[in-house]
């Protein structure tokens, strides 16, 4: 593969199977989404840990989980620089090692992010539906520990599949070469050791959460349809409840859903286990559109923040309060009569002098 002479990975792949395919559009698509996620995705998390750092009075075991999950998109949002200059510009000058940073970062976001809203959804299931023999195991401390063990468990499976992962180096038309990150994995990879880490990371970092997220929601509705619920909690707490889980599984299921499946159907395509150019059509149109659906959740996470946490909310309408209040107070003072007075009595003071 370092002995081609053409421009593009996409065109490499493409010959090898002796298929009119190109999927140059990605370039573009990769660019201008990653754009909009670094500059919506920096601000809703810097905004969010403000305000777990700064506002948020009463933390409890389902903001540790947020803040950990802020953490962990806002360092994925720092590495989208590096993507957007290699999709616009297509070579990578910044070496192999924070190439592989970066995607051991995406997935370490990407299913950390699973790992970690199914922490919540478990931590949700836990209070709703066994409120009272949860109360030992539904602590600070012990929510601390989840998020421990969910760190270990992303980094410890995306480090070594990154740095697993070898980069190419291609000739251009003009001899002048071009270093490939985020794509251009050779079929020998994809066949020896990336199929392989795919099942793994499917299974326990996709799979199993998203089958927890169902049955804790599913139980949980379960719980709030029995009337002696209702007569607990009342109707405005069910509403608040209801709203929680959808807002949380419309992010999980418009977010990964989609990027996961095309990943494992992506993987068949690229290990030649499935054959054809209609089949690896799709494989290589779909992959890119996923992806970038995959990375917005930087940005809805923070709308998950707002809705689950009813501390979150409480802390916002205080400071949008307090904000209307002192510009209330300004508004006020600059158009009372008495400041007027003193301050044309000031200005004719200053012409005397």
């Amino acid at each position: 593969m370092h002995n081609t002479t053409t421009l593009t990975a996409e065109h490499i792949f493409a010959a090898q199977e002796n298929c009119n395919i190109s999927d140059v559009f990605k370039y573009t698509l990769y660019s201008t989404v990653f754009s909009l996620v670094f500059v919506f995705g920096l601000l809703f998390n810097m905004v969010a840990i403000y305000i777990f750092a700064c506002t948020l009075k009463l933390r409890n075991e389902t903001t540790t989980y947020m803040i950990n999950l802020a953490a962990s998109d806002l360092m994925f949002v720092l590495t989208l620089p590096f993507r957007i200059f290699y999709f616009i510009n297509k070579d990578w000058p910044f070496g192999p090692v924070l190439c592989k940073l970066s995607v051991a970062l995406f997935y370490t976001n990407m299913y950390g992010s699973i790992l970690f809203l199914t922490c919540i959804s478990v931590d949700r299931f836990l209070a709703i539906v066994y409120p009272l023999r949860s109360r030992t195991l539904r602590t600070k401390r012990n929510a601390k520990i989840a998020c421990c063990a969910v760190w270990l468990a992303v980094l410890s499976g995306s480090l070594p599949t990154a740095f697993m992962m070898e980069t190419t180096s291609l000739k251009n038309q003009n001899n002048n070469t071009i270093d490939y990150c985020f794509e251009n994995y050779s079929e020998k990879q994809w066949q020896s050791t990336l199929s392989k880490v795919v099942v793994f990371i499917e299974t326990v970092g996709f799979l199993i959460p998203f089958l927890l997220n169902l049955v804790c929601s599913t139980m949980v509705l379960r719980t709030l349809r029995d009337p002696q619920t209702l007569s607990r909690g009342g109707q405005l707490n069910k509403k608040k409840i209801l709203r929680m889980i959808v807002v949380h599984l419309m992010t999980f299921c418009f977010c990964f859903i989609p990027y996961n499946f095309n990943l494992i159907f992506y993987t068949l395509v690229r290990s030649d286990v499935l054959k054809g150019c209609a089949v690896e059509s799709v494989a290589r149109t779909i992959n890119p559109i996923t992806l970038c659906i995959a990375v917005t959740n930087c940005c809805f996470d923070p709308v998950v923040y707002y809705f689950t946490s009813e501390s979150i909310q409480n802390s916002i309408k205080r400071k949008t309060q307090s904000i209307r209040n002192d510009y209330k107070l300004r508004e006020t003072l600059q158009n009372s009569p008495r400041l007027q007075t003193i301050r044309q009595k000031f200005r004719a003071d200053e012409s005397t002098v």
